[in-house]
């Protein structure tokens, strides 16, 4: 039985582009799935544009509020006195609780009033109002 020198054997390598390639992979699927993880369950409406608008993912209420003066909380219709109690109940049990309004550009601006009044007679203590980003401002 004949034995091999051991020079003769091949020093071990290590593949640097294909482990570049799939490491690019990786990066380039996570950054593509975590775009579809923020789903925001809204009715559509055209809401006015802001060129300072922000995005704000942590809300616990998402509040629509549609031409007619319809509220939607998300995506399901309510009625007002539903959801300022509901509002009033969440307060009292976190304090960090907040709504944002969704108000169509075309709603009365009273209204959008009236409902912030009620949500801070309610207690609420934070709130905002969204807006689309990128818009010139009318």
């Amino acid at each position: 039985m004949r034995l091999r020198d051991r020079r003769s054997f091949d020093k071990p390598e290590v593949m640097i582009i294909p482990m570049i390639d799939i490491m690019f992979f990786l990066l380039v699927f996570f950054m593509i799935s975590t775009l579809y993880m923020v789903n925001l369950k809204t009715v559509d409406i055209q809401m006015p544009k802001a060129q300072t608008a922000e995005m704000k993912t942590s809300v616990t209420y998402l509040v629509t509020m549609k031409k007619d003066g319809s509220l939607w909380l998300e995506d399901k219709p309510i009625k007002e006195a539903v959801l300022i109690k509901r509002s009033e109940e969440q307060t009292k049990h976190n304090p960090k609780f907040s709504v944002v309004v969704r108000a169509d550009e075309g709603a009365e601006y009273g209204r959008v009033i009236t409902l912030l009044d009620k949500l801070k007679a309610a207690g609420v203590t934070r709130f905002g109002l969204a807006a689309d980003s990128g818009g010139q401002a009318k």
